[in-house]
């Protein structure tokens, strides 16, 4: 394999909102435009920064950082707790944006996706940049004046990704044939969507220092030196602006996980929380139209220990109460009088759900019905209309996280 750079003009364009959940913020409190802040799940004295404004990142404060760190750089940083209608809000209208381009829309996460141009040319005559233009006016006017993007063009994913990062803030780049070489001049490995510093360390074990070193790498030396797999070919590609990452990825497990407001070791605080965690849980599964044979449940204790306990079944689950009988059977199995700090329920072994086809047993048969008219009447008047007594007060104290990384579950949580 000796492939030249891809000569076609780019058709593919990554979308990346700068900043996104700080400048919504920013956007709906005007007094916080141009002001060092940031958000985070929930407040308190050890949470961390989930997201901060450009301004902060130009003092120092960086995404991870605890809030007390934060404020030892700037005292008067501002931080405030997610607020979810105003992030479904923005995706929905990004989203609406992209798709009156291309019927052939991803979304990455919350604040970034892709348009791909490539069956919509006829259509789309125009230049990219000139449509990329567009969008970033339009996103002012639509979704607010003071949200910024980022917008990337390439000839696949990768080199979008790449261009959208070249000149944050509210750039906008090209990457293909023609000035590609110059690009990887500029910068590091680590640059590279996908290098990290374990990668790196192994490229560089191999000779590869520089991103034009890894550029001029053979393929087979990449797949059988330095990859030891054909992970090696698809760098090769990737670099030279085919398109290997248009694929769909395959599900291996669906979970939910929640640190406890308080280390416990009450049942009566502790398994409504748990029993909500199994519900949204069994609801991800379906949501997914799938089934699964096993159950994990983990615990962080307030000794320091991690607990684990899992189990297979013969037969695929997928409702509720069955995620949550099997579920508790293992966490009634962990150490007594152990304080909590955190806990985690996790569906694996998955498979595709069964759920349309009649069994054999009239009761298995009515748990499906049950299951499906429930969902149903929750699709149409909103999330848990209808629920468990038991988890009801969990429903109240386990606040539902923002997706920050995939946007899997988020059209299940704008429900």
């Amino acid at each position: 394999m000796h492939l030249r750079l891809n000569p076609e003009d780019p058709q593919i364009m990554h979308i990346d909102l700068n900043s996104a959940f700080a400048t919504t913020e920013q956007q709906a409190h005007p007094s916080l435009r141009g002001r060092p802040m940031g958000v985070t799940n929930r407040i308190s004295t050890h949470c961390c920064v989930i997201a901060c404004s450009y301004e902060a990142k130009a003092l120092g404060i960086k995404v991870g950082m605890r809030l007390s760190e934060a404020k030892l750089i700037y005292p008067e940083f501002i931080i405030l707790e997610t607020d979810p209608p105003k992030y479904s809000h923005v995706y929905k209208k990004l989203l609406n944006i992209m798709r009156s381009y291309s019927p052939k829309v991803e979304m990455k996460s919350i604040d970034e996706g892709i348009i791909d141009f490539n069956q919509t040319r006829e259509i789309n005559t125009r230049p990219l940049e000139e449509i990329g233009l567009e969008i970033k006016e339009r996103i002012k006017q639509e979704i607010g004046c003071w949200m910024r993007v980022n917008i990337g063009i390439g000839t696949n994913r990768f080199l979008a990704k790449q261009a959208a990062s070249w000149h944050k803030p509210d750039g906008l780049d090209r990457l293909d044939s023609s000035n590609l070489l110059k690009y990887y001049k500029q910068i590091e490995l680590t640059d590279l969507t996908g290098i990290a510093l374990h990668y790196q360390a192994r490229l560089n074990a191999m000779g590869i220092f520089t991103v034009l070193d890894f550029f001029k790498a053979e393929p087979d030396f990449l797949h059988r030196q330095v990859f030891h797999s054909i992970i090696g070919e698809h760098w090769y590609k990737r670099l030279r602006g085919y398109e290997v990452d248009d694929k769909p990825t395959k599900l291996g497990q669906v979970g939910r996980q929640w640190v406890l407001g308080k280390s416990s070791d009450d049942n009566s605080y502790i398994i409504p929380c748990f029993h909500y965690l199994c519900e949204t849980t069994a609801q991800k599964l379906r949501f997914n139209n799938k089934s699964a044979r096993g159950v994990m449940v983990a615990l962080h204790l307030q000794s320091g220990e991690y607990w684990v306990k899992r189990k297979m079944y013969k037969s695929a689950f997928f409702t509720n109460q069955d995620v949550y009988s099997k579920a508790l059977y293992l966490i009634n199995q962990r150490p007594k009088n152990e304080a909590i700090k955190q806990m985690s329920i996790t569906c694996y072994q998955l498979e595709d759900s069964f759920r349309n086809q009649l069994g054999i047993f009239e009761e298995v048969n009515k748990a499906h019905w049950l299951t499906e008219a429930v969902d149903e009447i929750n699709d149409r008047f909103g999330n848990f209309a209808i629920c468990s007594a038991e988890s009801l007060p969990g429903k109240k104290l386990v606040k539902q996280k923002i997706p920050f990384g995939s946007t899997k579950y988020f059209e299940l949580l704008l429900k």
